[in-house]
């Protein structure tokens, strides 16, 4: 049972404590009132300002403005070695080396367009997709990560058979906010999540090892050899997987060693790439095309590209000629941002100019020209891939929407006073269309029956106008 004494002590130490909370009452309630004060004063000031005078002095100019990247590859390296180097009989040799290496390193990350965006000491961040958004980062980042291995490996001092720096690499892609620097070098500070868990990547990986988080591991699963890597701990979100890379795929590296990317490398990496070039020329097309391309408009250019693509795997093609294909549709209407006449000239010279700065080899721009060129009317192609890409031109012609997509071509023809009356445009469709022949065998599958079925359609409105 509690004594006398211990109660009236416990009395007191609440009391005590009552007294405590309430002083520190009392001292917020002083600092709302201070706070309210101030508040009021400053509402005071802004009164004095309309509400557009508010927002205009609250833009932040773009250069200065935050900006989101939504996808992004964050590279942490950090070179191993310096707490061998006291007493090395070589040291300033091993010093003079790295120098070198880090030069290395930035040559590396310019080649795959990858930005360095800070360096503390032995450690950098470097990272893919802010120069340029992209969808082709997270594999040029992991490309850059190798090199980089590579060229660690290949700094050896008076004959060693080990390197003395190794370095150690963590990747992860996903969102991050960069903020302007206004320096040339390093335009953007990144910061976000991503940023801390590509330093984790890299802090948990061995020396001389690439590790990868599985948001990477998932987008360059097709092009290099993986394997588990553990998982490790992470703040809110559990354990995160880690993939070791090891290197290219066998079967897409030269001499399937692993090393240096090959020609099937290079087509299916420009597969994915492709959507990136679509989607910056299918904006130059919205923004010059003009207005009244009712025919030869976006909606034809996306309409050929499913098309080559269709036929060209039904028609058992490889996947080089698919991209080749691919592109050739793209970019085969281009040419009327310039002008109408020689349109598939132009779209030639257009896509000479885009696909060599992205450093397309040149026998496949070639055959991309050559692909556009055969699709001038009347076509007359020499090859299956100027058949698909022919077929898949014309593929209206055999289409249930063959009349409305023609009309829109007539009225894209009358607007430029290259055609008569609507029923010598009619008479004009009909004798083309029975002379016309798909050429390839998919093509003939899929539209030639319904083609016939647009010549009695043809027929049908030309007679119906001879009696009126």
């Amino acid at each position: 049972m509690e004594s006398i004494e211990d109660y009236i002590l416990r009395i007191t130490k609440l009391a005590n404590r009552n007294k405590e909370l309430n002083d520190q009452l009392q001292g917020l309630v002083g600092r709302y009132e201070i706070i309210q004060k101030q508040n009021e004063k400053y509402l005071n000031l802004l009164s004095e300002y309309s509400y557009e005078e508010i927002e205009e002095r609250l833009k932040v100019p773009s250069k200065k403005r935050v900006k989101r990247f939504r996808m992004v590859s964050v590279l942490h390296a950090t070179i191993k070695g310096f707490d061998r180097i006291n007493g090395n009989a070589h040291s300033q040799k091993l010093i003079d080396a790295l120098d070198e290496l880090y030069l290395q390193f930035d040559d590396i990350a310019k080649k795959y367009g990858v930005l360095k965006v800070k360096t503390i000491g032995d450690t950098f961040l470097f990272a893919g997709g802010v120069l340029e958004e992209n969808r082709t980062n997270p594999i040029d980042v992991v490309n850059t990560a190798l090199e980089m291995q590579a060229a660690a490996d290949a700094c050896l001092i008076n004959g060693d058979t080990e390197p003395f720096w190794k370095v150690s690499i963590g990747i992860h892609t996903g969102p991050v906010l960069g903020e302007p620097t206004g320096k040339k070098s390093s335009p953007y500070t990144l910061t976000g999540e991503s940023v801390n868990i590509a330093s984790r990547m890299g802090m948990a990986c061995k020396e001389g090892e690439i590790n990868i988080s599985v948001m990477t591991y998932e987008l360059i699963k097709e092009f290099f050899s993986l394997t588990d890597n553990g998982k490790m701990p992470a703040k809110y979100k559990g354990f995160l997987d880690m993939f070791k890379v090891k290197g290219i795929l066998p079967d897409l590296s030269k001499e399937s060693e692993g090393r240096v990317p090959n020609r099937r490398f290079n087509t299916k990496y420009s597969l994915i790439q492709f959507m990136d070039i679509q989607e910056d020329l299918l904006d130059i097309l919205e923004q010059k095309l003009p207005e009244n391309l009712y025919y030869h408009n976006i909606k034809h250019t996306i309409d050929v590209i499913t098309e080559v693509e269709l036929i060209g795997w039904a028609e058992g093609l490889n996947e080089e000629e698919i991209l080749l294909l691919k592109l050739a549709a793209l970019f085969h209407d281009s040419g009327h941002t310039i002008g109408y006449q020689e349109h598939e000239m132009h779209g030639a010279k257009i896509a000479r100019d885009i696909l060599s700065n992205y450093h397309y080899p040149e026998d496949q721009i070639e055959t991309v020209c050559r692909l556009i060129l055969s699709t001038k009317f009347p076509p007359e192609p020499k090859d299956i891939l100027e058949q698909v890409i022919c077929d898949s031109d014309l593929d209206y012609l055999g289409r249930s929407d063959f009349i409305p997509v023609s009309n829109t071509l007539f009225q894209e023809l009358k607007e430029r006073n290259m055609i008569g009356t609507i029923d010598e445009w009619n008479q004009m469709q009909l004798d083309f269309i029975r002379k016309h022949q798909y050429h390839t065998e998919t093509a003939r599958n899929l539209r030639e029956v319904n083609k016939q079925s647009q010549i009695e359609r043809l027929e049908s409105l030309l007679q119906l106008s001879e009696k009126a």
